[in-house]
């Protein structure tokens, strides 16, 4: 008699959850279904411009997983040529100082949402992903129960929820009233984005920024851009920090007079991005989440640690949790082994993953001048970008697999239904 195959829901058809499906349609023992709640996809979100160790993950799920990066995405220099984002004080005493060189990879490239989401989607069969099915209800026994707002249903033996920094499986597992639930944003911040075509954009600002990543410190919002969609368009933002909100939620127009006395090539992102601020959104992230799974029931990517943009790792976090996910679902044929799986996947990846959040926060005090004086201190900021980059960019995400199928051997033995 034929095994039967073990059923994988995943909630949220984002960056996580289909480059996880994307290798477990390879897996004959595995059924995969992606429910993701919105009707179609948009063209939302700012662009991303992925760490090497975002990279290597993709590799492990699998060489078409990184060619789809590759195929949606920009090339900032050539495939052998090594290129960073460039951090530069842009106010004060050290201004157009460099202080950082963070995601050095070869070949380095951005890439909007939208087109990787695209790339890799086309890696899933459509008939394994559903959309319009925002999850509403949770029940486990004696199968995971997945009920919808639609008012459909759908059942699996193993649920991993991807459904973002408002996960509603995150809800789940912790309960709604739980301090690490709902998002924050501790330091206020608010980013204000402009979305311009590339020629448009080139007449306002230096046309370096069309093919470079830069990071503008100062201390009433760091600026950055980046090139998209086949560097058709530029994505350039402002990122202030401690900004004040109406009880409405409105915050004031972006003044640029505010940044007088940052460097003029500053001051003219500054005056584009003022122009136009439609594409603007208000920052949050998640405190630490005390577990990432019960049961057979887990969350990863935003889902399960939502970190700010500052140091660029948000998604590939999410890349490493579906790289070691994958690699887990390689040895898990039994449903009684789903629990220990998604327990060594907590194990190995939440101290990781929580420490990259905890990085984000202090990447953005850092470049608003209010972290100790750092901005005073070059060597000093500059052995902190670099320990910190080391920690994200050149992570050895093959080990932390290898880690995870030895914890996953050890549960095997002991409770496979508690939480990590």
């Amino acid at each position: 008699m034929a095994v039967p195959k073990i059923e994988i829901a995943i909630v949220g058809g984002g960056i996580a959850g289909l480059a996880l499906a994307a290798g477990l349609v390879k897996k004959t023992h595995i059924s995969v279904h992606i429910y993701e709640a919105v009707a179609q996809y948009s063209d939302v979100g700012a662009g991303l411009a992925l760490h090497s160790n975002a990279i290597r993950a993709m590799a492990l799920l699998g060489p078409e997983v990184r060619q789809a990066y590759f195929d949606k995405a920009l090339t900032m220099g050539e495939e052998d040529q090594e290129m960073v984002t460039e951090v530069i004080l842009a106010q004060g005493q050290y201004t157009g100082q460099l202080v950082a060189e963070l995601g050095r990879a070869k070949g380095r490239k951005t890439v909007s949402r939208a087109d990787l989401i695209e790339g890799f989607r086309a890696l899933v069969p459509p008939s394994y992903i559903k959309f319009g099915k925002r999850l509403l209800a949770i029940a486990e026994y004696p199968k995971i129960k997945l009920t919808f707002e639609d008012g459909t249903s759908a059942f699996a033996d193993c649920l991993l929820g991807a459904d973002g920094i408002h996960s509603a499986t995150r809800a789940y597992l912790l309960g709604p009233e739980h301090p690490a639930t709902a998002p924050k944003n501790h330091d206020g911040w608010q980013i204000y984005r402009t979305m311009v075509p590339t020629e448009k954009a080139r007449k306002q600002i230096n046309p370096k920024w069309m093919t470079t990543v830069p990071i503008l410190l100062g201390p009433r919002g760091h600026i950055n851009c980046i090139p998209l969609n086949k560097n058709t368009r530029l994505s350039a933002g402002v990122a202030v920090r401690g900004a004040k909100f109406t009880p409405d939620g409105h915050t004031p127009p972006l003044d640029p007079t505010l940044y007088a006395d940052y460097s003029e090539e500053a001051q003219k992102i500054v005056r584009m991005v003022a122009k136009d601020t439609s594409a603007s959104w208000t920052a949050a992230d998640h405190d630490h989440a005390p577990f990432y799974a019960r049961n057979n029931v887990a969350i990863f990517g935003d889902a399960a640690h939502a970190a700010l943009p500052f140091a660029g790792n948000g998604a590939a976090q999410a890349l490493e949790d579906a790289a070691v996910l994958n690699c887990l679902f390689d040895h898990v044929s039994r449903i009684q082994e789903i629990a220990p799986a998604l327990q060594a996947f907590c194990r190995v990846r939440r101290p990781r993953s929580q420490a990259v959040v905890d990085i984000a926060r202090k990447f953005g005090r850092v470049y608003a001048f209010a972290e100790d004086e750092l901005h005073e201190n070059l060597v000093g900021m500059k052995a902190f970008f670099a320990q910190m980059a080391a920690f994200t960019n050149d992570f050895d995400v093959k080990h932390q697999n290898d880690e995870a199928l030895d914890q996953f051997r050890q549960l095997l033995g002991g409770d496979t239904t508690g939480r990590v």
